[in-house]
């Protein structure tokens, strides 16, 4: 068995063959390629006969792995971060750095990233792009409030019917007037590019797989998570089958809070803030939006916001906790339940009122019997 490791760039592509001679890696190839020869790159794997590959995960090496999965025997996509042997090194060259990735393969201690399936990359996409118009449209309206607050103009009802028609009074100068009018455009352009992204995300939610609707449909029973949350979650997180914990999901977030112990001293450190921005960004909106709706949940971004002193640190607990009750929802297939309730989203019954003892039998001198304790609601077993 030949172990390759590969130093993948946006021009080149650096290769290392080893294989073990006594238990010990021996270097017996190495290539230095140009990214647009395919062929000389299907050449040289050809010519190995039964190989492994091992390359970092960077931000384009699905090609790559396109291109020789039906060669290889395994490929193995590391992680950048753990392998601090290489970004520590003294001596770093492209050369150094795929023997380094080769003699790890062959020894069997590289650290594996995730690589999503192609459906997920899909998702990812439409996504994140989804994401990336709405911070544009967010970012348009801004700057269009901002021309207007210099003229005192500026109106709750903005970009409504009503706004355009204030918009037209307003006696702005030549050049805020040229900026304006590009600005609307660009923002017209933005929505209408946001619309038809969200009939691709709807086109692609109904054509999933069962356990894909089945969790859609679980995560849907969450009082204020709506559609665009349900698909970030789901895009970023992949197969949430492969984490064996909540605090696996937690940290996959970047959400674990650090911390450094020595002796009796603890430090709390930040957030680890590794992972998808995109995933903490969206569980951050969704415990802003659940505790402002909930008193259970507001309860407990009060206790969270006493015991740490910070209201900002406080959402992110909640954030974290919504995480893992939205894991132990896929994970045991069953319905968010909020005090007996069903479907959290759904309002609990009123509690029937107690009857009052008859005037009669308070005639008599007789005391009423107490009436029968209400039974105490359940608490939810995964929120």
């Amino acid at each position: 068995m030949k172990y390759v490791g590969v130093d993948l760039h946006k021009h080149l592509i650096v290769l290392c063959v080893v294989v073990l001679v006594a238990g010990r890696p021996r270097v017996v190839k190495r290539a230095r390629l140009h990214c647009d020869d395919a062929q000389g790159i299907r050449a040289f794997f050809q010519e190995l006969g039964r190989f492994q590959v091992v390359v970092e995960a960077t931000a384009a090496y699905e090609w790559f792995f396109v291109l020789i999965e039906n060669r290889a025997d395994r490929l193995v996509l590391a992680h950048p971060k753990k392998l601090r042997v290489i970004a520590e090194s003294t001596r770093k060259s492209d050369k150094i750095d795929a023997q380094v990735l080769a003699e790890f393969l062959a020894r069997g201690m590289i650290p594996q990233a995730y690589r999503p399936p192609p459906r997920v990359r899909q998702h990812r996409v439409l996504v994140r792009h989804r994401c990336w118009l709405q911070r544009r449209i967010t970012m348009l309206k801004c700057k269009v409030r901002n021309i207007l607050g210099h003229y005192n103009a500026d109106i709750a009802e903005l970009f409504t019917r009503q706004g355009e028609e204030h918009l037209a009074t307003v006696p702005l100068s030549s050049a805020d007037r040229f900026v304006m009018h590009a600005l609307r455009q660009q923002l017209a352009l933005f929505q209408e590019q946001l619309r038809a992204a969200d009939e691709q995300l709807a086109e692609f939610a109904r054509s999933g797989p069962a356990i894909e609707q089945e969790a859609r449909a679980l995560l849907d029973t969450i009082p204020q998570v709506g559609t665009v949350t349900i698909d970030v979650v789901l895009s970023e997180l992949g197969d949430w089958r492969r984490f064996h914990s909540q605090k696996a999901v937690a940290a996959y977030a970047g959400l674990n809070p650090g911390y450094r112990q020595s002796d009796k001293k603890r430090l709390q450190l930040h957030i680890s803030k590794e992972g998808s921005p995109w995933l903490r960004w969206v569980m951050i909106q969704a415990a802003w939006r659940l505790t402002t709706s909930s008193s259970r949940w507001g309860q407990m971004l009060q206790r969270l916001q006493l015991n740490t002193g910070s209201k900002k640190k406080a959402i992110v607990g909640v954030a974290r906790h919504l995480l893992c009750t939205m894991f132990a929802i896929l994970h045991n297939g069953q319905p968010y339940k909020l005090l007996g309730v069903p479907n959290g989203n759904q309002r609990s019954p009123q509690p029937q009122a107690r009857r009052k003892p008859s005037t009669q039998a308070q005639q008599k001198g007789c005391r009423p019997s107490a009436p029968a304790p209400s039974p105490r609601p359940r608490r939810c077993a995964v929120g």
